[in-house]
Parts: C-alpha cells; structure tokens; sequence
C-alpha cells in the first residue's frame, strides 16, 4: 500500500492535471478552481470559504501572471478563516502531455517533481503526517445507503453534510470527492449509519 503525505488544510490548485499530480503523493482536500473558472462557480467559492473557516486552505497556484491573479481572487473574497499562500519555484520548461509550453514558458504545479512541490509546502509551513490509501467511498456506497436514487434522498444528504459540517448546495459529485478526502471507509460506514438511523427514525 502507497505511503502518504497528509495535510489537513485543503490545498487549492488550478487546474485537474494539478490535482492528478498532487493527488499522487499526497492524501487531503484538493479543489481545483478550473482556472478563471472560480470567478463564476459560486458553489466552488462557498466550498473554498468554509475549508478557510474550518481547516484553512493552501493556496497552490502556477507561479506566472495567471496564477497570481486567481491567487488575488480568492483571497479577495474568503474574507474570513486562515489562508497559507505556498508558491512553487519559476522552473522554465513545458508539460509532456503539451505541443508547446504556456505564454510565459513556466512549468506549473503539474508539471513539477513531488519534491519540488514538497519543499515549497514545507517553506510555507504547512505540517505534514505520514498515511497509507484506504478503500474509497463510492457512488454506489451512497446509492446504498439512500444519499441517491431515493424519494428522500435529497433529504439524507443534507443530514449527512450537516453533521459533517459542510454545505448542502455540494453536488453529489463534489460531495463524493470530499467525503473521500475527509474520512475513510469505516468513518463514513459509521456516519452514514447514524445518519440513516435518524432519517428512519424522522420518517416514522
């Protein structure tokens, strides 16, 4: 089994290729803006502002002119909670899965080793822990247990992110991913029972 570093602050990023590569050595919370994306996506801001408040967040973004300005975004609007800004080295170059390199000819996160990406988390201060990957928690692991696919499901998911502390305007699928980054198999199996133990208990 794979060993882990785990960071407890969720780590912003700014595209899905830094989060495939983040998400090869490190276990936690990565949520990425989908570039300018995150100046519309107003569920992703909401999500972003509750990890500052609860967790706290790691800003990760490329290190060129875009970068920066998606780094300014966010910090504009999470007016409360902690922010940690880490930034990644200029290392000039181009991305494998590229034809050419970007505008300013940067490596982003994506494309820098792990100990790069590492070293600059480590000079931002962010603590790290050692952990091993568990089994995931599945979609069909909420069709199950009633968070999809019933009458009253709508319902038991919002009881579910109740309890976990999180917004209930999360999509099932952001709800998936941040289940996953949140608990293993045997926390969420205890927490999903509780909660549909209550549910049953409500619908009586």
């Amino acid at each position: 089994m794979k060993t882990l570093i785990h960071i407890e602050q969720a780590i912003i990023v700014e595209g899905k290729y830094d989060k495939i590569r983040l998400k090869s050595f490190i276990n936690g919370v990565i949520l990425p803006t989908n570039g300018f994306g995150i100046f519309r996506d107003k569920e992703k801001c909401a999500l972003i502002r509750h990890y500052a408040k609860t967790t706290g967040i790691i800003i990760l973004t490329d290190s060129d002119t875009a970068g920066f300005k998606i780094r300014s975004y966010i910090k504009g609007f999470v007016s409360d909670g902690k922010i940690v800004n880490a930034y990644i080295p200029d290392v000039f170059g181009k991305e494998k899965r590229k034809l050419k390199p970007s505008k300013e000819e940067k490596l982003g996160v994506e494309g820098l080793s792990a100990d790069i990406i590492t070293d600059s988390l480590k000079k931002a201060g962010v603590l790290f822990s050692q952990n091993e990957r568990t089994e995931s928690i599945s979609k069909m692991d909420l069709y199950e247990d009633g968070f999809i696919g019933l009458n009253n499901s709508s319902s038991r998911r919002k009881m579910l992110l109740k309890r976990l502390g999180l917004p209930e305007l999360l999509t099932t699928a952001s709800m998936l991913e941040v289940l996953n980054s949140m608990l293993d198999k045997d926390e969420y199996r205890k927490i999903a029972d509780e909660v549909i133990s209550e549910a049953l208990v409500e619908s009586e």
